[in-house]
This record gives structure tokens, sequence and C-alpha cells, in this order.
């Protein structure tokens, strides 16, 4: 799985929706969630940490998760049905076994939800969002096309200078490799 950031909203620029645009760790690929104006007006909000009266439906769902004694552990989009995106979110359930408060045992609870609802919850909860790698290498685009472009190219020619005996000393951690195929083992019966 990749952990992403929520790296900001945007507008697509043909049809004026708004669009979630979710970074991995490293900054080079993000993925783009086409959303609704609500939607976006519900991420948006939870960067404010200002509660609305009254409240809005992202801000109550949070106060009845804490009522309830439950915690927001992740939130994990995990595939894509139809051009959609589907999300998960587990949830702790915490009860104390005994009358001592720091004796809790967690039961985890998944809830499916719209990215844009687990998003703007995650938000609002400050928990992890995490992408599985099957989707993120699917819908994922390069932040950078020009970085991205030039970070292949270094890599092409990184691996066309590579030896087969450069990889294997990489590989093992070995100096102990010959570079030149001429200096035959004379004990090889195949080279006398």
């Amino acid at each position: 799985m990749v952990e992403v950031i929520v790296a900001g909203l945007a507008l697509d620029a043909s049809t004026h929706s708004p669009i979630v645009l979710l970074r991995d760790p490293s900054g080079h690929r993000q993925v783009p969630i086409w959303i609704t104006h609500e939607q976006a007006h519900n991420i948006a909000s939870g960067y404010k940490q200002a509660q609305a009266a009254p409240p809005l439906s992202h801000d109550l769902m949070v106060s009845l998760l804490i009522a309830g004694g439950l915690h927001l552990d992740r939130v994990i989009i995990h595939s894509i049905e139809e051009s959609s995106f589907k999300a998960l979110l587990k949830i702790q359930l915490q009860k104390a076994t005994n009358p001592k408060p720091n004796k809790i045992t967690n039961n985890l609870i998944e809830i499916e939800a719209r990215p844009s609802d687990a998003i703007s919850l995650a938000i609002r909860t400050k928990c992890t969002i995490w992408m599985l790698e099957k989707v993120f290498s699917e819908a994922s685009i390069p932040v950078n096309e020009e970085a991205d472009a030039e970070e292949q190219h270094q890599f092409r020619k990184f691996l066309k200078d590579l030896s087969p005996a450069d990889l294997i000393r990489h590989l093992t951690g070995s100096d102990q490799i010959d570079d030149d195929p001429s200096n035959s083992n004379e004990s090889d019966p195949k080279t006398k």
C-alpha cells in the first residue's frame, strides 16, 4: 500500500468539476479524483478547523465517532469500479476490559465509504490515507512530467552502463567477481 496525502483541490478546466489530488510521499506522482462541489466544500472546510453552526455532516460524524468510543484508524482507497474509486474506513472500537482506563482492547470495523467522505473524515481526525499499490499505479499521473522523464532517462542510462558483473557485485555485496571473460578457470574441463 502507498500512503498518500491530500495535496490540494483543483478545478478541471474543461468540465469545471473539482478534483481532489492525492500525492505519494516522494511527491513525484498523484492521483486525481473528480468530486462534486459539495464534496470539495466538505474537504476544504475540514482544513479550517472552525466548527460551523450547525455542524457540517462530517463534523457531526466525527462527534458521533468520539461519543461512541470509536477511533478512525485509517482510510484505504482499495479499488476502481466503473470509473469510481472505492474506499474503506478502518475504525477501532475501543472497549475497556476492566476499570483501569489504560487497558483497552481494540476491535477493527470496516465501513465502505465514498473516497470524498473518507478523505473529509481523515482530514478532521488526522488519520492516514492509504491506497492499494495496484490502484495507485493505475490511476496516478506524474506531478512534474519533465522531472519524471529525466528520472526515467537517468535510470535507462544507468541500466545501459550496468554490466552483469556490476549487478552481481551489487546484489551479493562481493568484489570478487572477475569482469574479464578471457580469464577462464584452467581447471574447467570445457576450457582445455
